[in-house]
């Protein structure tokens, strides 16, 4: 049964979209964006504070009719997602028992660098996979003996109940199918097609130029060989096939360069090259990365507390008058002996600190932490940062909360975090960007594909409910303070008492 969905723009402009069961959100998506005038890879859809998840049915979905949607922008760093493949046979007897191999990639790749991505052979246990070249012989009377030609062999991809199978749908990201987070399963198979390996591989150089046009994105790639099924094949001397063949593969000059990872080499990839397989730090200090979050409300204000937790008890008033006995009570000054001893205590449980972990927040949201130790100092956290920063000689500043103070990049002992900076247990520290770093690289995704690739979503643990009220398991004390007064009646011998000039009042 069709309805309509109302979805608001981020400048509260509303269009109308006609949605069935079977609609996708992320159709939805597309043609909201369609109507507004925006593109669709930058936006989100969310209902009530609570992003949906695209790849869900209009069935699925749980929205009620006339459901009201807000558009909201997507944030500029893709997040990682797990893929598993499931090959078909005989490709999936190599992988015993499920026949499937997993990956974990960023949701901004299509689905043709998805495949490829499998074809290198780092999430296949080292084996090389031909799922984008294959090669299917066929002669003009159908026999095996004889002269041929090689058909394409195309990729069919089957994700839930969508299937594609054109070099159209291979263009889409993970992000527009509607897989931001979590994992998604993707069921392979082959089918025939009436083009000529030939005029296939120039398709791909077209519909592909600029994965033809830089071949090395990754450090571990490696162009998977021109093999075919297990049908009898031509020679490989058929006109037209190696023109095609260069088309898509790199240069074997730049192919042998980059996987012995040259310095010097002039095609070696980018500092931020899509290499995830790898952790982002290079040295033995692990990284933890946080991915930023998705609502724009905080979690905090997103808690529903009960106006029982607010009212103060009869503690919190005796609390109140402590404080206030104490900080009016004279005090004398410390001697030069109490002194000393309160700077050597201090000294000692800075001495006894071990390891902190420090957390760095950056502009995006994104966050980082590593463990340092004594004589770590403020040059070595500066040096972690860069590392992970896609613009490293970008000026930057870490700064302290409330930001006042700002650790320097200094290598010296003063700077040492834990005795220099006196930070004895884990601390959050704010990333700041210089004033002359333009506005332009303000605006770009500040972590590396590679350390984007290994953030994971920041866990909020469940606080438990203290509920000071009426409960009937805890009895009719529950909820009062041990320490509280109880009321005593009138005249029962424990309490105030009337005078006997009182008693005779109210007599007849």
């Amino acid at each position: 049964m069709a309805t309509n969905v109302k979805v608001v723009g981020t400048d509260l402009r509303q269009v109308t979209v006609k949605v069935n069961p079977g609609t996708y959100l992320t159709d939805v998506l597309e043609q909201a964006c369609e109507k507004l005038k925006v593109p669709s890879s930058k936006y989100l859809l969310k209902h009530k504070q609570k992003q949906l998840d695209l790849s869900q049915t209009w069935r699925t979905s749980g929205l009620v009719q006339g459901a009201k949607l807000e558009l909201v922008v997507r944030s500029n760093t893709p997040t990682a997602i797990n893929i598993a493949l499931q090959l078909p046979a005989p490709e999936s007897n190599l992988f015993p028992p499920t026949g499937r191999v997993t990956k974990k990639l960023p949701s901004d790749y299509t689905l043709w660098q998805v495949l490829r991505q499998f074809e290198s052979g780092t999430g296949t246990q080292g084996k090389n996979l031909n799922i984008t070249a294959r090669g299917v012989a066929q002669t003009a009377n159908g026999s095996a003996a004889g002269s041929g030609q090689l058909y394409y062999e195309t990729p069919v991809l089957i994700i839930e109940t969508r299937n594609l199978s054109t070099f159209a749908d291979f263009q889409k990201t993970l992000s527009q199918l509607g897989y931001n987070s979590g994992s998604v399963l993707i069921r392979l198979s082959f089918q025939k097609t009436a083009k000529t390996l030939a005029d296939a591989m120039g398709e791909i150089s077209q519909f592909f130029k600029t994965e033809a046009e830089e071949p090395q994105k990754t450090q571990e790639y490696t162009a998977p060989p021109l093999a075919t099924s297990d049908e009898p094949t031509t020679s490989t001397d058929t006109p037209g096939i190696s023109s095609a063949q260069t088309s898509d593969k790199p240069e074997p000059s730049t192919l042998e360069a980059a996987q012995a990872g040259g310095a010097g080499s002039t095609q070696e990839p980018p500092a931020d090259a899509m290499d995830i397989d790898e952790p982002p730090s290079s040295d033995h200090r692990p990284v933890t990365i946080f991915s930023a979050p998705t609502s724009d409300t905080p979690a905090a204000a997103l808690r529903v507390d009960s106006d029982e937790a607010f009212a103060p008890r009869i503690e919190h008033a005796q609390a109140h008058q402590r404080l206030l006995k104490a900080a009016g009570e004279n005090r004398r000054l410390l001697s030069d002996r109490e002194l000393e001893e309160k700077a050597a205590a201090a000294a000692a449980r800075v001495a006894a600190v071990k390891s902190i972990r420090i957390r760095v927040r950056f502009p995006d949201n994104f966050s980082a932490e590593w463990p340092f130790g004594p004589d770590d100092t403020g040059a070595a956290l500066y040096a972690e940062v860069r590392k992970i920063m896609a613009n490293e000689a970008a000026p930057f500043k870490l700064a302290l909360p409330p930001g006042k103070t700002a650790i320097k990049d200094d290598s010296s002992p003063a700077s040492r975090l834990i005795s220099g900076y006196q930070l004895n247990s884990n601390t959050l520290v704010n990333f700041m960007w210089d004033d002359s770093v333009p506005a332009e690289i303000r605006k770009q995704p500040f972590l590396k594909r590679s350390a984007a690739g290994h953030a994971q979503q920041v866990v909020i643990p469940e606080v438990p409910e203290v509920f000071q009220g009426d409960d009937d398991e805890a009895g009719p004390s529950a909820g009062v303070p041990a320490s509280a007064p109880k009321p005593r009646a009138e005249g029962d011998g424990s309490g105030f008492k009337k005078p006997k000039w009182l008693k005779g009042f109210g007599k007849k």
